[in-house]
């Protein structure tokens, strides 16, 4: 018997991403290594993706199932999607991204190879036509990469959007996603801190790539510098306003706002790059002091 894996994916009114997606799973190289099956989860109330999973459910090669969620949370959708996993793996894709045709493979593999709990890869930014050179130089939508095996311990660097968990990790009955996140972001790097509590085991796989497609509205500067204060703002609710994580955010972001005007000169990447930045540390820093200036992340769908 093959080992069976439900691939999980929450969507909130991206039908055309979500059925690029669903398409390439389709194309999974899985010979030999395990039988999957996919878990869609509307967290639209109008229940956008209804029409896609109907177009694809009988031409695909694998079994999709459909489930809503409608109160908008990606919480709520991220447990509704657990709790309807049957299969001794499951994994989580973004509905924004697409794979690599070994991705499942190769993160399967290397969570039986390692013996881990859990195993995360690259995600790799896919730039739409018309993007700004700025923007693809800055190196503003990569993201850090370890080697394969490589024993993560710091949530800094886990997140939910290409991870494969055994199914065990959710046994218990906090384990969940805190739906007090739903609206801000941040419920992954909570739920990543219980479980490295728990002591399980996460490594990487660095042969598990997935392409996320970074679309027009995130071409705007406004767009990365209103994440970088909400990704500070999330940041600051597991420090204290007295301890040196706020010391070296308030030394770094003068250190950054003093040297601005020669990275502007040197080019407009760079210019970005740590503007971007000292946004991440003001963030961090008002947060510490209760003030929220990012409330939620309705900016990333504008």
């Amino acid at each position: 018997m093959l080992p069976q894996i439900t691939v999980c994916t929450c969507t909130y009114k991206r039908p055309e991403m979500l059925e690029k997606l669903l398409k390439a799973l389709d194309a999974q190289d899985c010979a030999n290594i395990a039988d999957f099956r996919v878990n869609v989860v509307d967290n639209d109330c109008e229940e956008s993706a209804r029409e896609v999973i109907g177009d694809l459910i009988n031409t695909v090669s694998y079994k999709l199932h459909y489930f809503v969620e409608p109160v908008t949370n990606i919480a709520r959708a991220r447990n509704v999607a657990v709790n309807n996993v049957s299969t001794e793996f499951l994994v989580f894709i973004d509905d924004d991204e697409f794979p690599d045709k070994d991705w499942l493979k190769n993160m399967y593999q290397s969570c039986i190879s390692y013996d881990a709990d859990g195993v995360l890869g690259p995600v790799v930014p896919h730039f739409e036509d018309g993007a700004p050179q700025w923007l693809v130089k800055s190196g503003l939508c990569q993201r850090k990469r370890f080697n394969t095996g490589t024993n993560l311990k710091n949530t800094v660097f886990m997140r939910t959007g290409n991870v494969l968990f055994r199914r065990s990790v959710f046994k218990d009955s906090d384990m969940v996603f805190d739906e007090q996140f739903g609206l801000s972001g941040g419920e992954d790097t909570d739920f990543f801190g219980k479980a490295l509590k728990r002591e399980y085991k996460f490594i990487w796989c660095d042969e598990g790539v997935v392409y996320e497609t970074v679309p027009p509205n995130r071409f705007k500067r406004r767009y990365h510098l209103q994440r970088a204060l909400l990704r500070g703002t999330l940041n600051a609710k597991r420090i204290s306003l007295f301890s040196s994580s706020v010391l070296k955010s308030f030394t770094a972001f003068t250190l950054y706002s003093i040297t601005l005007p020669l990275l502007y000169i040197a080019g407009h990447h760079h210019f970005m790059n740590y503007l971007v930045k000292s946004f991440d540390h003001i963030g961090l820093i008002l947060g510490t002091l209760g003030i929220n200036t990012i409330k939620d992340r309705s900016f990333i769908k504008e």
